[in-house]
C-alpha cells in the first residue's frame, strides 16, 4: 500500500485521515496547528514538523492546504515536500487553486522523477466524516489508478475529468455555479419574504421544481467562506481566455457582503432545527 502524507489536517483533512486508518494505510500528518496535529496523532497517525521531514517517509502525498501560495511553499519552497520526495512517488493537490498553478507544480515534478495528481475535492464537511466526498481528478492514467486506490478510502465518488489541470477547472466551474445559485437564493429569499409567504414551505416546492439546486438543499450549510477565492480563480480564468463574462464578475462583487449576510441574517430558506 502506499505511505500516505497529508499536508493540512484541518476540517477536511481530519475525516481523510481517520478513513485511511481504518483502511489500514500508514498515514503521517502535518499541519501548522499544533492542536490538529494532536488531533491527528489521537486517531493514530504520524506527525511531521515540515513538509519536507513528510515527504521522505511517504510516497504519496495529498495537499489540503488553503491557497496558491500554500501549495507552492509546501511543495516547492526549501521546506517543501519536493525537496525529499523519492523518485515515482505522486503529489496529490485537493486544495482548489487555478489550473495553472497544478500544471506549473507538476512540471516541477516531473523534473524530480515524480507526478502530480490534480484532485480537487467536492462536498462539505459531513460528506467528509462519512467518506463520501466526490474526487475531480486530472492525470496520467497510472497516476490515477494509483490515486483511486487512495482517495477510494473517504471519497464516494471519482470522475476523471482529463489531464493536470482539468481537475481544477472542474472544481472553478463547479463553485462558480455554487455561488451564482447561492446570491440567487440570497435575492429570492429576500423577495419571498417580502409577501409575508412561509419559505421553508416554498423551498419544499421549490426543490420539486425547476427552482431545484445543491445550493437550496444545503443552504444551512453554505457559509460563502471560500467564495471570493473561488470567484478570483474563475476570473483569472477568463482573464487568461480574453473572456468578458459580466455575470461572474457581478457574482464575485456580490459574495464580499453574502459571506456577512449569510451570517447575520440571511433568508430563512429551512425550519430552525430544535
Amino acid at each position: 500500500m502506499e505511505t500516505v502524507g497529508i499536508i493540512g489536517v484541518g476540517r477536511m483533512g481530519l475525516p481523510m485521515v481517520k478513513h485511511l486508518l481504518k483502511r489500514g494505510f500508514t498515514v503521517t500528518a502535518c499541519d501548522i496547528d499544533p492542536a490538529n496535529l494532536n488531533k491527528a496523532r489521537e486517531l493514530g497517525a504520524g506527525v511531521a514538523d515540515t513538509a519536507a521531514e513528510l515527504g521522505s517517509r511517504c510516497s504519496f502525498v495529498i495537499l489540503g492546504v488553503g491557497y496558491d501560495e500554500e501549495v507552492n511553499a509546501v511543495t516547492l519552497g526549501p521546506e517543501g515536500v519536493l525537496q525529499t520526495l523519492a523518485p515515482g512517488s505522486i503529489v496529490a493537490v485537493s486544495s482548489t487553486v487555478a489550473p495553472d498553478t497544478v500544471k506549473a507544480l507538476d512540471e516541477a515534478a516531473r523534473a524530480k522523477g515524480c507526478d502530480v495528481l490534480d484532485a480537487p475535492i467536492c462536498r462539505g464537511r459531513w460528506f467528509a466524516d462519512e467518506g463520501k466526498l466526490l474526487a475531480l481528478f486530472g492525470g496520467r492514467a497510472d497516476v490515477v489508478a494509483r490515486g483511486r486506490a487512495v482517495y477510494s478510502a473517504f471519497c464516494s465518488d471519482i470522475a476523471v475529468l482529463g489531464e493536470v489541470g482539468h481537475g481544477q477547472v472542474g472544481k472553478a466551474l463547479n463553485n462558480l455555479l455554487l455561488w451564482v445559485n447561492s446570491i440567487g437564493l440570497i435575492e429570492a429569499g429576500r423577495i419571498a419574504e417580502s409577501t409575508g409567504i412561509d419559505l421553508p414551505n416554498l423551498r419544499d416546492a421549490l426543490m420539486m421544481s425547476s427552482g431545484a439546486s445543491k445550493a437550496l438543499d444545503d443552504w444551512d450549510q453554505t457559509t460563502f467562506t471560500w467564495a471570493l477565492k473561488d470567484m478570483q480563480i474563475v476570473l483569472k480564468m477568463a482573464d487568461m481566455a480574453g473572456l468578458s463574462l459580466p455575470v461572474t464578475g457581478a457574482v464575485k462583487e456580490l459574495v464580499k457582503d453574502a459571506r456577512r449576510v449569510k451570517a447575520s441574517n440571511p433568508p430563512k430558506w429551512t425550519k430552525p432545527s430544535n
